[in-house]
């Protein structure tokens, strides 16, 4: 017998046919489904050109065929995906070749390649590919339906408006409905080959070797011949019809991610988040932020569609973890519900939930919602399809902020800032005192030229504890005879937290009044133990004419010690764990620097579990230091809970941080969460301070 099989045995013209209309039915739905988002993401305000589209598409080539990004944190999870995913990718290229050779090689060319070794292989091929997808499948039926982690959980920590009461429910259906039908396609297409084998039993059909395993012992208990045939011709229509009802189904379930997601992986900004974008010139009122949900990106409506649900997301962030109103999953998925409602495939069906074509979103998101988040990047930086959740959430604030809707604390804060010039309220003249107890005198660099320009930043210069560390670090400069000087009352906050509550407005002026002062003076690269600093001079004053060459002080430690001008004195042989601060970690790649100048200093470092890209924020970043509590009662805050991770460790004597918010937030938690006396907390410049001998 020659080796191929007959796509359609057994069936009449008029049923042959009658598929044909089924496959034009279904790819017209899917059309349409497709068409409609198109249109919805058209409806979106303004239009960014993509850059670089060639590295775009070779970064979406990598991260679709490798999933490095769903492997992330999630190993099993990942090798689960890929099972499916080129489990389904084969089968759909077997349909499609299949399709070629009985639609247009056959018909048009009279040639026919489905037979001999081609078909064995081929068979071998999808059998085997097919058999990952339902391994791959079962996995996740096993861990969505048994071990049911944390992130998998539709458990929200705020109660969602009125309209989306009920969406948990419908998303648990939506998912167990989209796993379920590739699993029944998936075993409805074994058991067509089964039945098939079983009835014909071709002896080339071993070369599929699931479905000859299966059609064997068909064939051992009897059923066979002309009852397997019946059953093959009920299967066919059976996995035939409900391939294209799925096909169909793609832009309107949970489906839709196999499309969006790849297109929101290329469409990513590299620098989301740690270079927010600017007011538009000539910007009103009404175009200040997100306030409508027409008022979002086509790209970031685009992200909305992109969510596969998988609660990545949901599972890094700090202010989920402590009791805060605001899970970055449920506001993806709240602002798709309004979207989807006002504008999309579920208004252009009437099914509700409904909202207006120009709904609002800031009362559908709850204004303490959007106060919880610390922008610390965590949800962006796990996100398998990049979503940008904080720059979302930005845009949102920028809305609250021009209505006036923001906690008091912060209104007074930023008003604070905008006589002042700092978040401390302290005159100009006092940004330099702490200099006065030095032993030596610190340049102002706006009258003398200088090596390193020290922006030195609000806490480094107000705070009393914070102070004590900028002094080492100004002394370990001295003894590394480095030229450096500052801005004095001359330097006023840097504002990248002022921009991270959305105050644009004050923001802009405090960038352009810095920018004014640096660009006076003569230096060769900015210095500043300030994260916060540290990634709006290098990544966000550019946008105003403000371009330099930034180090932060743990980069330039160690390129004194990798250059002899730092020469220690003694090893410490502490044993000590490092916290990652967020904006020099996720925003801006810095692991590796303060490690090393550790290492330097002859200290054991103890990683906590929760380490470089994974650290969880103490939870001062977004201005949430300038805020009311929000957290749940009985909830500990993340310092709190960072401290616990470090104790857990044991043996610990220090707790090391590079970033003066960092200093001020695990001190008070030392102390607010019982372990003080069991542990303390250093600044990397003490330490490197203590290791010359000059402590």
């Amino acid at each position: 017998m020659t080796a191929t099989r007959d796509t359609f045995a057994g069936l009449e013209t008029w049923q042959i046919a009658l598929w044909y209309g089924l496959i034009v039915l279904s790819v017209a739905i899917f059309v349409f489904g497709v068409v409609r988002l198109l249109l919805k993401y058209r409806h979106g305000r303004g239009h960014e050109r993509l850059e670089h589209r060639r590295e775009r598409a070779v970064r979406v080539a990598k991260v679709v065929f490798t999933h490095t990004w769903i492997r992330r944190r999630d190993s099993m999870a990942g090798i689960g995906h890929l099972l499916v995913f080129y489990g389904f990718m084969v089968l759909l290229a077997g349909t499609m070749i299949l399709a070629f050779q009985d639609d247009f090689a056959n018909r048009f060319l009279a040639f026919d390649f489905w037979h001999g070794w081609f078909y064995k292989i081929y068979s071998l091929f999808l059998d085997v590919f097919g058999a990952g997808l339902v391994v791959g499948l079962t996995y996740f039926a096993v861990k969505r339906g048994i071990l049911r982690p944390f992130r998998l959980r539709y458990w929200r920590p705020a109660e969602p408006a009125e309209p989306l009461r009920n969406q948990p429910r419908r998303y648990e259906i939506g998912d167990w409905f989209f796993l379920g039908s590739l699993l029944f396609l998936g075993l409805t297409g074994f058991l067509l080959e089964s039945f098939r084998i079983a009835a014909d039993n071709p002896s080339f059909e071993v070369w599929a070797p699931v479905g000859w395993i299966i059609g064997q012992g068909f064939r051992a208990i009897g059923f066979e011949d002309g009852a397997a045939a019946d059953a093959r011709a009920v299967d066919w229509w059976v996995h035939g019809v409900f391939a294209l009802f799925w096909v169909s189904s793609i832009p309107f379930t949970k489906a839709v991610h196999m499309l969006a997601g790849p297109a929101g992986v290329g469409v990513k900004d590299d620098r989301a988040g740690n270079r927010l974008a600017p007011l538009p010139a000539g910007a009103k009122a009404d175009d200040v932020g997100y306030a409508f949900i027409d008022s979002l990106l086509p790209k970031h409506l685009l992200d909305l569609d992109a969510c596969t649900k998988c609660g990545k997301c949901h599972a890094a962030c700090p202010a989920t973890a402590t009791g805060y109103p605001l899970s970055p999953r449920d506001l993806v998925l709240d602002l798709r519900e309004v979207a989807e409602g006002s504008m999309g495939n579920r208004a252009a069906l009437g099914i509700e939930p409904q909202f207006p074509e120009h709904a609002e979103i800031l009362g559908t998101i709850k204004p303490e919602t959007l106060w919880s988040c610390m922008q610390c990047m965590a949800c962006v930086e796990i996100c398998p399809v990049g979503i940008e959740h904080v720059p979302i959430i930005n845009q949102m604030r920028r809305a609250l902020v021009e209505r006036g809707e923001m906690d008091g604390q912060l209104q007074q804060t930023l008003e604070t800032i905008y006589t002042s010039g700092n978040s401390f309220g302290e005159a100009k003249r006092k940004r330099g005192r702490w200099t006065r107890d030095l032993e030596f005198e610190v340049k102002d660099v706006r009258k003398r030229p200088a090596e390193f320009l020290w922006f030195v930043g609000d806490y480094a210069s107000f705070d009393p504890r914070n102070q004590k560390v900028t002094q080492s670090l100004a002394r370990v400069l001295r003894r590394s005879r480095v030229d450096f000087g500052i801005l004095y009352d001359g330097e006023r906050t840097a504002g990248n937290d002022v921009r991270r509550v959305g105050e644009e407005g004050l923001y802009a002026e405090l960038a352009e009044e810095n920018i004014a002062a640096i660009s006076e003076c003569s230096f060769e690269r900015i210095l500043t133990s300030d994260p916060h600093s540290f990634n709006t001079l290098k990544n966000e004053y550019p946008q105003f004419g403000g371009s330099w060459d930034v180090l932060h002080h743990s980069q330039l430690l160690l390129e004194l010690i990798e250059s002899g001008r730092l020469k220690v004195k003694k090893g410490l042989g502490y044993r000590v764990t490092y916290h990652d601060p967020c904006t020099l970690g996720r925003y801006n790649g810095v692991y590796d620097a303060p490690r090393q100048v550790l290492a330097a200093l002859g200290v054991e470092l103890v990683e906590m579990p929760r380490n470089r890209d994974n650290a969880l924020c103490c939870g001062a970043g977004g201005g949430r230091i300038w805020m009311k509590e929000l957290k749940g009662e009985d909830s500990p805050r993340p310092s709190e809970l960072r401290i616990d991770e470090a104790a857990s460790l044991g043996g610990i004597d220090f707790f090391v941080v590079a970033c003066p918010k960092d200093v001020t937030m695990y001190e008070d938690a030392i102390k607010t969460s019982g372990h003080q006396g069991e542990l303390e907390l250093r600044e990397l410049s003490e330490l490197v301070y203590e290791s010359l001998a000059l402590a």
